[in-house]
């Protein structure tokens, strides 16, 4: 199971509305860190696959959304409960520190 790339501003929207539990990982084709969170953001996906979806977001592709939701700095993990954002995690971290902060939403 791997995290799906939300194409446009539309899918996230029409996510946000759907979605209890939604974690964004904010990435790009050229930034190295973001290649280390990728396979993390993967399993986290298949983990929590029956609890909370799991996407990812090429930010050169949707700047838009990069801005809405201040993303300066990637790799940066959104998770939004019932369509609000409760948590932004910004840089790579290791496997836990994503699990931890997803379970507090649970």
């Amino acid at each position: 199971m791997t995290a799906t790339f939300i194409q446009d501003e539309a899918e996230l929207d029409a996510l946000l509305a759907a979605e209890p539990l939604i974690v964004v990982d904010c990435t790009a084709t050229w930034c190295g860190p973001c290649k280390l969170v990728a396979p993390l953001m993967d399993e986290l996906a298949e983990d929590y696959a029956d609890r909370a979806k799991v996407f990812k977001l090429d930010v050169d592709v949707n700047k838009p959304i990069a801005k809405r939701f201040e993303v300066k700095s990637i790799p940066a993990v959104m998770i939004f409960k019932q369509g609000e954002l409760v948590e932004k995690v910004v840089g790579a971290k290791p496997y836990a520190e994503y699990t931890a902060t997803l379970e507090k939403f649970l």
